[in-house]
């Protein structure tokens, strides 16, 4: 599972039946300090993730263990949108102020 902010949104009108009505997001993953990085990831969204939330992304198998994406060839989601995030006793990201402390 990774962390990650939701930076865009993907839209594919030619998919499968089977993903039909599944929003895609772009999600770029975050470090433990909540640093941005160069790394980003198209991810399912089954919570209703706004560009700019802080989200748990999980991936693989995990990925397919929601009701939405059950038996469904998708490989990362959305599976929750953080409120609060803490490392070590400091808080990074609150959800009410959308501010991330470094």
């Amino acid at each position: 599972m990774i962390i990650a902010e939701v930076v865009g949104t993907v839209v594919a009108t030619q998919k499968p039946d089977h993903i039909q009505g599944l929003p895609l997001r772009i999600v770029r993953k975050l470090t433990v300090e909540a640093e941005t990085t160069n790394s980003y990831v198209i991810a399912v969204d089954v919570v209703g993730a706004s560009p700019g939330e802080i989200v748990l992304v999980a991936s693989g198998s995990s990925a397919r263990q929601t009701r939405q994406t059950d038996s469904r060839p998708i490989d990362a989601v959305i599976m929750a949108i953080v409120d609060t995030w803490q490392v070590q006793d400091v808080v990074k990201y609150e959800k009410t102020g959308h501010t991330i402390t470094s």
